[in-house]
Parts: C-alpha cells; sequence; structure tokens
C-alpha cells in the first residue's frame, strides 16, 4: 500500500501507522504551505487539529471548515479537497486515510 509521499512541501510529514487499507500520518502545514486540491477514489479522509488552526476547504459541496485544536472533520471518497493553515501560523493534524487502496489524484 505504501506509495510515494505527493509532490508538495509541507514543514513536517510523520508515518504513524499503515496497514492495508489504513494509514495514519502526523502533517505539518507551514504559514505558506497547503496539501493542495486532490481527491482520493476509495478512502476517506479523517482530519483531527493537534496544534493551530486548520482549514480545510471541499468541493461538490463547497465548504470551509475551521478546525481548531480538538476538533475533527471527515472528507468522504470522491470529494476534491484541500487543507491550509489558518492565521499565518502553521497547523499540526492527525491524518487517517481508509479504509481502501490509497490514491491521490490532484484536481485542477
Amino acid at each position: 500500500m505504501t506509495q510515494k509521499p505527493p509532490a508538495y512541501e509541507l514543514d513536517g510529514r510523520e508515518l504513524v501507522a499503515e496497514a492495508p487499507g489504513l494509514r495514519v500520518q502526523v502533517l505539518t502545514v507551514g504559514p505558506e504551505q497547503c496539501v493542495p486540491w486532490h481527491h482520493h477514489t476509495q478512502i476517506s479522509d479523517s482530519f483531527f487539529c493537534i496544534e493551530g488552526q486548520m482549514v480545510l476547504e471541499t468541493r461538490e459541496p463547497s465548504s470551509v471548515l475551521h478546525l481548531r485544536v480538538g476538533q475533527r472533520a471527515i472528507v468522504p471518497p470522491l470529494q476534491p479537497h484541500r487543507v491550509t493553515a489558518a492565521g499565518g501560523v502553521r497547523c499540526r493534524f492527525v491524518i487517517v486515510q481508509g479504509v481502501g487502496t490509497y490514491d491521490y489524484l490532484p484536481e485542477e
């Protein structure tokens, strides 16, 4: 299931656990960085903010969620989304990806 990380720069990317159909990471997004627009075919992304404030944007339907420490959100398969840090301060979050085969499909 291991796939090369997508080609975008983050302050931190730590793989916590990985098993067939499931992956857990801690990602750190700097003030000028983002996880660009993308979607997954099979897996959901479950986000848990652990530092700073993260902005989770989705399309189809469009929404903007501001997650503070301790808050969480889930993006289902096929829904385009991206993540940025809010307020010019880095954010860290746990992302649980599954259940299914991981893929990363960039959006325009």
